[in-house]
């Protein structure tokens, strides 16, 4: 059996892209270890990208050989995650010979070539062009410069005469850490364009980091995540040392303490869904121009009909009867009497698409972030089925067993900020929709009703609204027609 045999019994699953467009993932457990026998569309591991957790199956049957990544590791789409033997454990202790092997390049590198042509989501497959990386070794020395003076800093300081005569050099050698990055900034970026890897460039744009002046510490002088995040520690760490410059290293040192002492702070990586969800809601805030209306609503009779239905268990058995499926239902209501509400904004044909179903969001607080999954073609349920829909949504998003599907192609989505507590808020759209609506706490309040000011169970609505798509009066009608419905809830059978 040649090498080449035994290359072509190990396989290698790779990170696929579960979602739209997405780059990466995290792996959050692993199912399997390396000799666990797996089979096609077996679950090896759950991933969570910017969207949801996702359970992976592996494709094919075998034995695990290795797992290339530990649990908690972002991966990019595209890159080899696990190694199946698929024709038993025994492969496993030759893999290593067939990427060690020089025996046969042409063949070896014809049997590889399928699976790192399995590429997905923006990158292109690996060509020769891609190991211009040697351009970089320029980068190596400039590394090697720094690495080399600060174990020269105790000896410097034995000769202070030459510090006067040489200022420029005295400055770097105390702050070892804080003039290494200018020193390298300059000649990295006079070289050739850094090589980087796409998420690695939108973290590096995110972040507001030039590339350029990046020490990248990753093969080949390839810029990874933490060079990023050390360029970024690196440009805010000189400005405490600026001031203590020209003062012994002894002081430096005292400051230490100080800043240990505020070391209460805590930082997270932003990844994931919160990441998405960031992201989102800034490109909504400053694409769409928000218009919020509020309305204080007497929702007394509204709050007897959840009661009344609880106790009946007309919607059906087990099926959870909240609030928040009325306001649902008020909501929809609204929204067929007036559908031009139902819209989103086509910036690239400068056109307004009006949709033809209603696929209504529920923002679901989970403990990995905010997510937005929706009910689709809401508007065409019954009461009975809305609710089973709406307990199915909330459920699902509480265990994070939400599919992507689920979050995309919404239309309207509800808020509901008074389980917290809260009156009211503005909420910002989710984008590409056209309007959300905020349901406030019900609250028992002072009320003219009949003409007698008496006790009222009463809850603030907020309507925001994309104003390219909804012009006031419109805005206007939906959150009116919503706060009658909650208000008379008959009203769902009269304007049904």
């Amino acid at each position: 059996m040649t090498a080449t045999d035994v290359q072509q019994q190990v396989r290698e699953f790779r990170m696929p892209d579960v979602g739209e467009g997405l780059t990466e993932a995290e792996i959050l457990k692993w199912y399997v270890q390396p000799g666990d026998t797996v089979t096609d569309g077996q679950v090896v591991c759950e991933v969570e990208t910017a969207k949801a957790a996702v359970e992976l199956p592996i494709p094919y049957d075998g034995v695990v050989q290795q797992l290339f990544f530990e649990e908690g590791t972002t991966v990019d789409v595209g890159t080899a995650i696990i190694a199946v033997a698929t024709e038993g454990a025994a492969p496993a202790p030759q893999a290593p010979a067939p990427a060690a092997a020089p025996a046969g390049p042409a063949e070896a590198q014809a049997e590889a070539e399928p699976e790192r042509r399995e590429v997905l989501v923006g990158y292109g497959p690996r060509t020769a062009a891609a190991r211009r990386r040697p351009r970089k070794a320029a980068a190596a020395p400039v590394q090697a410069a720094p690495v080399q003076v600060a174990p020269a800093a105790p000896a410097v300081p034995v000769q202070p005469a030459p510090a006067p005569a040489a200022p420029v050099q005295a400055a770097p050698v105390q702050p070892a850490p804080a003039p290494a990055a200018p020193v390298q900034a300059a000649p990295v970026q006079a070289g050739p364009r850094p090589l980087a890897k796409p998420p690695v460039r939108k973290l590096a744009k995110d972040l507001g980091v030039d590339l350029r002046a990046v020490v990248p510490s990753g093969p080949n002088g390839t810029v990874t995540r933490d060079d990023v995040h050390a360029a970024v520690a690196a440009a805010s760490a000189p400005t405490r040392p600026a001031a203590p410059a020209a003062a012994p290293a002894g002081a430096v040192a005292a400051e230490a303490p100080a800043e240990a002492g505020a070391a209460g702070d805590r930082r997270v990586p932003v990844k994931g869904v919160r990441r998405a969800t960031a992201q989102a809601m800034v490109a909504s805030a400053f694409s769409a121009p928000h218009v919020t209306e509020f309305v204080q609503v007497d929702v007394t009779r509204t709050m007897r009909l959840v009661r009344e239905l609880k106790e009946s268990g007309e919607l059906g058995q087990g099926v959870r009867v909240s609030p928040l499926l009325l306001v649902a239902k008020a909501l929809l209501t609204a929204v067929r009497r007036h559908p031009e509400v139902n819209a989103a904004w086509d910036e690239p044909n400068q056109e307004i698409v009006y949709k033809g179903s209603v696929n209504l969001g529920i923002a679901a607080a989970t403990p990995r972030g905010l997510i937005v999954p929706n009910i689709k073609d809401a508007g065409s349920k019954t009461l009975p089925e809305l609710a089973t829909a709406l307990q199915a949504l909330v459920e699902t998003a509480r265990e994070g067993r939400t599919a992507p599907a689920d979050m995309q192609g919404g239309t309207v989505t509800i808020t509901n900020v008074g389980v917290f507590g809260v009156d009211t808020g503005t909420p910002i759209l989710n984008p590409g929709e056209a309007a959300i609506l905020a349901f406030g706490q019900v609250r028992e309040m002072p009320w003219v009703h009949k003409g007698k000011v008496v006790p009222r169970q009463v809850t603030t609505l907020a309507l925001s609204f994309d104003h390219r798509l909804v012009d006031g009066e419109l805005g206007s009608r939906v959150l009116a027609d919503t706060a009658a419905v909650l208000e008379r809830p008959k009203r769902l059978i009269s304007w049904g």
